[in-house]
């Protein structure tokens, strides 16, 4: 089965193609992607999924399970071993 790109244009005019509705442009994240904090060890995807959220800090991220985190789109089981490590740093846990 072969899955289909289609052509997408930002808000910035940078032209990127996407399998997925998934509308985040590769150029922009790459410029936006912070240089540090836990946000910047996260892939595009799941760092793009936690701010659309309202999640940007890890106290926000403790207050969630991680069966919640992983219902969010965006984000896979790739990520949870950084985030678990990320909130152990500043001695928090994901909610239980």
């Amino acid at each position: 089965m072969t899955v289909e790109k289609s052509l997408r244009v930002c808000e910035k005019g940078h032209k990127f193609y996407k399998t997925s509705e998934c509308q985040s442009c590769p150029t922009c994240d790459k410029k936006n992607k912070p240089k540090s904090g836990f946000l910047s060890k996260l892939s595009s995807p799941a760092r793009n999924a936690l701010v659309h959220e309202g999640i940007d800090t890890l106290q926000e991220l403790s207050s969630y399970t991680e069966k919640e985190i992983l219902k969010i789109h965006g984000i896979g089981p790739a990520s949870l071993p950084i985030m678990r490590s990320s909130l152990k740093e500043e001695g928090l846990t994901f909610k239980e």
